[in-house]
């Protein structure tokens, strides 16, 4: 079996090797300087992970299509950093700051352009359900971000709406990132279905772990400003849990708190501090590692149905790096 070391060497060499046309260079600079910034490479190691619980060697037929899963996440991200007007990716300016929304949205759109080109290098034998898969999981991670949108203009959305959100924004990315290695590996239909249920549960604690961290992280580790989605309105985990918990006057106060004024850093820091408050009253911050580790052991709990041993191990593993950020 492919050990873990193998891998995580393997995917970051991956991305050191990825190379896009030179000219023009407005186009194809912001490429080069996403994929620069590095990143967890989350989904790209999933993949491959999930391919090595049957094979004994990697090829190119597997290599690529586990980059396209990375390169498509980062278009995904240059176009989400237009739509929140964040300033900053990874500690660093994102590409519409630095080359402009116009030239941010046109670098995105090649960038999933080449995600596709890299997808079809998978196997002729199972091209039709690798395409599939990920053309499914493209149009549902658009449809969550339009969720996302839609969210800003409501004051609060029920749990259950908020889950499907962001189930489709980044759990079905990471989904298919297991179930893709699979496939392409040969594996069963039942062996590919648990690792995309695994993978659906650790993106859920994932984002879960993303909503706390905007809250509560270390912004040199975040890698961008701590508190964005409470500046924007974003609906997140915390603010969601936390109007399920509040009594009526303590509701009304949240909701009042969503028209702070946001001009200044002065005022920024004021509304921040307020939710943080809320969420800490309302012990919303612990209820927030609780459902972490909780769609965490949900996720394993799939992948148990097919998997044991050294193999389920492995699986385990890689979940409590996901989403180990937040202890």
């Amino acid at each position: 079996m492919i050990t873990e070391s193998q891998i995580r060497t393997l995917t970051q060499g991956l991305f050191s090797k990825i190379q896009f046309t030179e000219e023009p260079k407005g186009l194809y600079d912001p490429l080069r300087y996403m994929i620069a910034l590095g990143g967890k490479q989350l989904r790209p190691r999933l993949c491959l992970t999930a391919y090595s619980l049957f094979k004994d060697e990697f090829d190119e037929s597997i290599l690529q299509p586990a980059a396209a899963l990375e390169v498509f996440h980062n278009f995904t991200l240059i176009h989400d950093d237009i739509m929140d007007k964040s300033p900053l990716r990874r500690g660093k300016p994102t590409v519409w700051t630095k080359w402009g929304e116009d030239g941010a949205i046109l670098s995105g759109d090649v960038m999933c352009i080449d995600s596709y080109r890299r997808i079809a290098m998978a196997p002729a034998a199972v091209l039709p359900q690798v395409l599939n898969l990920f053309s499914t999981t493209a149009a549902q991670v658009c449809e969550g971000q339009q969720l996302d949108m839609d969210f800003e203009e409501l004051p609060e959305v029920p749990m259950s709406r908020y889950m499907k959100m962001i189930g489709l924004k980044t759990g079905v990315l990471i989904a298919c990132s297991a179930k893709m290695g699979a496939l392409i590996a040969g594996a069963t239909e039942d062996e590919c279905d648990n690792l995309y249920d695994y993978g659906y549960s650790l993106g859920l604690a994932f984002q879960v772990a993303d909503d706390y961290l905007d809250a509560f992280g270390d912004e040199k580790v975040f890698g961008k400003p701590i508190g964005g989605d409470i500046v924007n309105n974003k609906k997140c985990w915390l603010t969601t849990r936390a109007l399920e918990k509040a009594d009526p006057l303590l509701r009304e106060e949240i909701l009042g708190a969503m028209d702070m004024p946001v001009a200044t850093q002065e005022q920024r820091d004021e509304r921040i501090a307020r939710f943080k408050g809320f969420y800490t009253t309302l012990h919303v911050d612990e209820d927030a590692k609780y459902e972490i580790i909780r769609l965490t052991e949900e996720g394993l709990g799939y992948a148990a149905q097919s998997f044991s041993g050294v193999r389920l191990m492995t699986l385990r593993r890689l979940a409590d790096r996901l989403v180990g950020r937040t202890r």
